[in-house]
């Protein structure tokens, strides 16, 4: 067994341990430990990624992870890090997020070649019973200590939006999850973002009083775009881990955009890659900044434990199509789409490339890659003008290079460029 605490400290994983003495106790015993997580959406995102690391990187240190999933607590909504109540979730919609989840999940740890337990906290929790909650857990806590947590404290002194009863209990719900996995799985370790001290301070406590035994508390830093606000969103918005949600070229685009110090940092913690490689990926970026090697990395690294190695070469190829490095004709539609999305775009009747074919000056002009035909045949001459990718040659004088059915790439697409970056994506339609 390896030391937990300063494995996961060594990538940057922790933020607060609620007593040191679990490091040791780490190298020298199997620790079991857990993470919660909120069935609000139908997709894990790059922020919640987060935690999944957290746990995979404890389950490949020796140590058994636990992934907890919220069917029951997810009924009533965490308000740590909340401004106001969630909207309430029908029974349905959060078992169908559940089973999105663990399939994620699951998936992420397969690819990462560590085990994991993805359980569901309805399995407990809808079986409760009031009263009984109320008289063997509720007494544990007074209303004073919990009103001086963070979440809770928070939330009071807002006037306006205030903390219903249904959300103050959720505290408890998660303490109660932590004395239930301590019972029956030996778990002495939750771990969590640093908004989730309170709750897990108040499973520890639960734990003492109960059982009359420690359990252990550790979180990691919250993760903040440089907006401040938490990471996991593009200008797109929410980056999720679902391919039809996000595909995975946006995905590793996502990864590959980010800033020398972020990449750096997020090597260790969102990947698998042994320390010793880490830095030595993070030594080759300070050396030669411009190649981007610890974005290219970490895009490759993380893509690959969302989607698997095939999805994220395909996406590393459709990156490199845009800097002229690939075919686009190795590209399947919906990647072409996805990659040419948001640049220009014009449409073309099919009859339009019958014989003799459609002058490609006349589409490039009503593509907005050049002001004139004459434009065109000045930018071709120099040798600027492309078509999925291959250069057109130079014409003779009188003579006007045509595109023609065999140009269609999916029976729908052609790329135009004009010089190394100025892409159009011309639509083929009926008519």
């Amino acid at each position: 067994m390896r030391d937990l605490v300063a494995a996961l400290r060594e990538r940057g994983l922790v933020h607060q341990v609620t007593d040191e003495v679990l490091g040791p106790l780490s190298a020298r015993s199997r620790i079991v430990a857990y993470i919660g997580f909120d069935p609000s959406a139908p997709s894990l995102h790059a922020g919640s990624l987060y935690p999944v690391m957290l746990l995979a990187h404890l389950a490949r240190a020796g140590h058994a992870a636990i992934a907890l999933l919220g069917g029951g607590t997810g009924r009533i909504g965490d308000p740590s890090g909340k401004q106001s109540e969630r909207p309430l979730l029908d029974a349905a919609t959060i078992e169908r997020n559940v089973r999105a989840q663990r399939a994620q999940i699951e998936r992420v740890f397969r690819n990462a070649g560590a085990p994991v337990a993805v359980l569901d906290n309805a399995a407990w929790l809808h079986d409760l019973r009031l009263v009984d909650f109320l008289r063997d857990t509720g007494k544990h806590f007074t209303v004073n200590w919990m009103m001086a947590k963070d979440s809770v404290r928070a939330r009071l002194e807002d006037r306006e939006q205030g903390i219903s009863f249904t959300e103050f209990s959720y505290m408890l719900l998660q303490a109660y999850d932590y004395l239930r996995l301590y019972e029956d799985r030996g778990c002495c370790l939750q771990m969590g973002g640093s908004d989730q001290w309170g709750n897990i301070t108040a499973g520890i406590e639960l734990i003492r009083r109960v059982r009359g035994d420690q359990a252990f508390g550790l979180t990691s830093p919250l993760l903040l775009d440089a907006a401040g606000r938490k990471f996991g969103k593009s200008e797109r918005g929410a980056v999720w881990l679902d391919a039809t949600a996000t595909s995975p070229y946006r995905f590793f685009q996502f990864w590959l955009n980010q800033d020398d110090a972020r990449a750096s940092a997020l090597l260790a913690a969102y990947t698998m890659l042994p320390m010793d490689e880490v830095n030595s990926v993070r030594a080759s970026a300070a050396a030669d900044p411009e190649k981007r090697i610890a974005q290219r990395a970490l895009a490759k690294a993380v893509t690959s434990l969302v989607h698997g190695a095939d999805a994220a070469s395909r996406a590393e190829a459709a990156g490199r199509v845009l800097f002229g490095e690939g075919s686009v004709r190795d590209l399947d539609a919906a990647t072409i789409e996805d990659v040419f999305g948001e640049v220009p775009s014009a449409t073309l009747p099919r009859k339009a490339l019958q014989p003799p074919g459609a002058r490609m000056g006349e589409v490039f002009v009503r593509a907005t890659l050049v002001k004139s035909a004459t434009d065109f045949a000045r930018q071709a001459a120099q040798g600027a003008i492309y078509v999925n990718g291959e250069r057109v040659p130079a014409s003779k004088k009188g003579e006007h290079p045509s595109l023609s059915p065999a140009d269609l790439l999916h029976d729908r697409f052609i790329v135009l460029r004009r010089g190394k970056k100025d892409y159009a994506l011309l639509r083929v339609v009926e008519g």
